[in-house]
């Protein structure tokens, strides 16, 4: 569907809006690495996979965010698609992207971490939406 910024005083707002809860995800996940990438440019070469659980829909959604933080800066690479599959309180993520390299693409803002601060997920008229502050 689509993702949104949301204002906030020092930190960056997002907010992730699908037709279900693995969409809603994947499109703050895009979210966040549009606060750190232009992601149209990111080219799709290389993808990897986790699992991550939680006890609770708010904490995997803010553990799978932290998550692909973790993998972009361990593996050095740019993400730019997500596919999420959520099940019970696991989710299994699949993120494709580049080799990150300061010649091909630009870095526009580091994000830190995705915190609980402003988390909120919810359901309205058919529609999942997930939102937290990331820490910039």
């Amino acid at each position: 569907m689509t993702y949104k910024f949301l204002e906030h005083e020092a930190d960056v707002g997002i907010l992730g809006i699908g037709i279900s809860w693995n969409e809603s995800f994947q499109e703050s996940a895009k979210a966040m690495f549009e606060v750190m990438f232009n992601i149209k440019e990111i080219k799709i070469i290389k993808e990897i996979q986790f699992e991550i659980k939680a006890d609770s829909l708010e904490n995997l959604f803010v553990k799978f965010l932290n998550e692909l933080i973790a993998q972009a800066d361990i593996q050095e690479l740019a993400f730019s698609e997500f596919q999420v599959i959520i099940k019970n309180n696991s989710l299994i993520c699949t993120a494709k992207g580049d080799s990150f390299d300061l010649n091909k693409y630009e870095i526009k803002t580091e994000v830190k971490a995705a915190t609980y601060s402003g988390l909120k997920l919810y359901k309205k008229e058919n529609k999942f939406y997930s939102q937290c502050i990331l820490d910039v």
